[in-house]
């Protein structure tokens, strides 16, 4: 049976002991705007909550795993202070939550996970990605600090010197370079994608809860503390971007009407 959050941003399919979340906002490559930012933790608690749920794999709907930031919040976030600071304080109950769920959670990147829609990736236990599409986090691009996730995670996940290099420069990481790195597991045919994580996820939700949930948990312990030692910093660097010429001339680019189709 299938069921939407009362917003329609996310899916929710469960079979049996596996959830299938799919990001909603397929017109805007699932980019979370406040009802997702907002849903996305609130969804993972309910799923925390649910005796029967042993595993989540997570993906996309249409032809993104997601976009990362809206564009159009580039505008509001230069001029209202405290909507770039609700959007902090959501982006870190965002890295809290998936942190710190109990059940395994695999991605299902089926196209680009771009930005925070690449730290959701990162963020997950195990990730699958579909062989022709990439990840990256582009936020220096845009005149913004990497500080919502990325610089906490990656580190754990690659090497301090590989993450430098990509954060640094927001290059695009395509997905068996992906693989080598560390910050997937699997890439896979796009047409195999899903029923591979989920063929994984399904193995995982077999074996013994407390046995998995509690090493998941051990595991992220690592995680968690590198995000209690620096997520802080990094979001209140990432909240003084907004307020640079750098990010203030690409907010400028968001507000000029689109030209005459």
């Amino acid at each position: 049976m299938t069921v939407t959050s009362p917003t329609e941003t996310l899916l929710v399919e469960q079979a049996g002991p596996v959830v299938r979340v799919t990001l909603n906002r397929p017109e805007a490559m699932n980019a979370f705007d406040d009802d997702l930012h907002a849903e996305f933790p609130a969804l993972l608690a309910r799923i925390d909550d649910d005796a029967e749920a042993r595993a989540i794999v997570l993906t996309g709907a249409g032809r993104a795993f997601s976009a990362g930031g809206n564009t159009a919040d580039f505008p509001r976030f230069a001029d209202d202070q405290w909507a770039r600071g609700k959007a902090m304080r959501q982006a870190r109950r965002l890295v809290d939550a998936m942190l710190g769920v109990r059940v395994p959670v695999v991605a299902a990147v089926n196209g680009p996970a771009v930005g925070l829609g690449c730290t959701l990736a990162t963020l997950c236990d195990v990730v699958f990605v579909a062989d022709n599409t990439f990840l990256a986090d582009p936020h220096v691009t845009v005149g913004l600090v990497a500080g919502d996730g990325s610089a906490v995670t990656w580190p754990f996940l690659t090497s301090m010197l590989r993450a430098k290099e990509y954060l640094l420069t927001g290059d695009r990481i395509p997905a068996a370079r992906a693989v080598e790195l560390g910050l997937a597991n699997h890439a896979v045919p796009g047409e195999e994608l899903l029923e591979r994580a989920s063929a994984f996820a399904a193995k995982v939700a077999g074996l013994p809860p407390q046995a998995v949930q509690d090493t998941k948990s051990v595991l992220n312990q690592h995680l968690r503390s590198a995000a209690v030692s620096t997520l802080g910093f990094g979001i209140a660097a990432e909240t003084h971007s907004h307020d640079t010429p750098e990010y203030g001339a690409i907010a400028d680019r968001f507000r000029q009407p689109s030209p005459p189709g």
